[in-house]
């Protein structure tokens, strides 16, 4: 066992499982007590870097169980690496010890910046050793169990479509109203479809903009990798950013940049209409078309709030927020400076803190003195937060992919797992930090 994400799993009822009940579950998947008998491959469509692929599904996990985490939502719990399914393709069904690392380290990192995203349960090595052709290979496999609210993917819904399977695509709409957003039952059912259509482009605007706020790069944002809940979730190669670029890549076969930095709110928005399109049997798209106008609009606010989230300030609803992250961000374009720098020497407004950091003489000329008259507007959020012992490092937690490289060397090298141990406790002081 070489993660246990116990906060999660007292959230999911599971806190008090041994350690020998946990391998029994996670690891040799036996059902958990009165629930799923046996584990679900899950199909669905999908289009890849814009190329349509009916030929997808879960090539190496499964559905597993169903939980009702403490605030009542329903909570798949899915497999990574758990082996060969009839969705495999070519693939071995597997996964490295590395990706399931760097999953972990990817969806903590994100909790701690307030986005929504799926948690890694558990990870457990398994002794076996893969060959792989884009990184050092042997090496070493795991498996990887990921909670998260709801699998229901826009490739699921394509793949009914594309089936001409419209009674199914009905009972889909209802199951993910009733299960994910039963506030809409309220809805005439005239009028359902469209309003399902409708919230999910607006969680999904939500959580491009937290992206953006964040400085994470997807990477993959293929219709099979965007759900009904505007969750973030399967990390892959996955970015954040080291300074503002826009056009920063995070996959290294993202030759087109189709899922760049400055594009994921356009990759979205093309996944948004591809799901209109499979919602057409039920409803015509025209209609649908509406759920969409407010999509920028919403992605820029949920953006400007998680901006002012990570600077620690309160907005006091007078002043418009946009014009402060707008010049922060043309200062951090024009200067370079790292995003995760500047949050942590402006948390709370602080000039104090600012002027005494390792970066202080970058803070000077038009754009930095636009961002600081703007700055005055505001008061910190959490007062008490401003001293916090976390301010008592001299850099701030972040998670560049040097970093991840250098978390793995000592376990690749000799089993030495303090490094990464110590940063996930970081990301927890983090977390504490960021806590609504």
């Amino acid at each position: 066992m070489r993660w246990r994400n116990q906060p999660c799993a007292e959230r999911l009822g599971l806190g008090g499982l041994s350690d020998e009940e946990w391998l029994t579950y996670f690891a040799r998947f036996e059902p958990l007590p009165d629930n799923l008998a046996s584990p679900l491959a899950l199909a669905y469509h999908g289009h890849q870097f814009g190329i349509y692929n009916p030929a997808i599904g879960d090539g190496r996990g499964f559905l597993y169980a169903q939980l009702r985490d403490r605030d009542g939502r329903l909570i798949d719990l899915g497999t990574k690496g758990s082996g060969r399914t009839p969705y495999s393709r070519d693939g071995d069904g597997r996964l490295t010890l590395k990706g399931a690392v760097r999953e972990v380290l990817a969806a903590q990192m994100l909790a701690a910046l307030g986005v929504p995203t799926s948690a890694c349960l558990s990870v457990v090595e398994t002794g076996e050793s893969l060959h792989r052709g884009d990184e050092p290979s042997p090496t070493r496999a795991a498996v990887l169990v990921r909670a998260s609210w709801s699998h229901v993917r826009f490739g699921t819904f394509q793949r009914l479509a594309a089936r001409n399977d419209a009674e199914i695509l009905q009972r889909l709409v209802d199951y993910v109203i009733e299960v994910y957003h039963p506030d809409l039952t309220a809805v005439p059912v005239a009028g359902r479809v469209a309003a399902l259509y409708r919230r999910i482009a607006q969680r999904s605007a939500e959580l491009v903009g937290a992206w953006m706020a964040a400085g994470f790069v997807h990477g993959v944002l293929n219709t099979d990798n965007l759900n009904v809940t505007g969750e973030s979730f399967d990390y892959g190669p996955y970015r954040f950013v080291p300074t503002y670029d826009l056009d920063f890549v995070a996959a290294y076969f993202d030759h087109q940049a189709r899922y760049a930095y400055g594009r994921q709110q356009e990759a979205v928005l093309w996944a948004l209409m591809r799901l209109g399109e499979a919602l057409a049997p039920l409803q015509p798209f025209e209609s649908l078309r509406q759920g969409l106008l407010d999509f920028e609009v919403r992605c820029l606010r949920a953006w400007h709030l998680g901006a002012l989230r990570r600077l620690g300030l309160g907005s006091n609803g007078v002043v418009d927020d946009s014009i402060l992250i707008s010049r922060a961000m043309c200062f951090l374009g024009e200067s370079q400076l790292g995003l995760d720098r500047f949050y942590f020497d402006w948390y709370g407004g602080s000039l104090g803190r600012a002027m005494k950091s390792p970066v202080a003489e970058r803070y000077r000329g038009g754009k930095f003195d636009a961002f600081r008259a703007a700055l005055a507007a505001y008061v910190p959020a959490h007062p008490d937060r401003v001293e916090s012992t976390y301010f008592e490092r001299d850099r701030p937690v972040s998670l560049l992919i040097d970093e991840i490289e250098a978390l793995w060397a000592p376990i690749a090298a000799v089993d030495n797992w303090s490094a990464l141990t110590h940063k996930l406790s970081q990301l927890g002081q983090l977390a504490d930090l960021y806590e609504p």
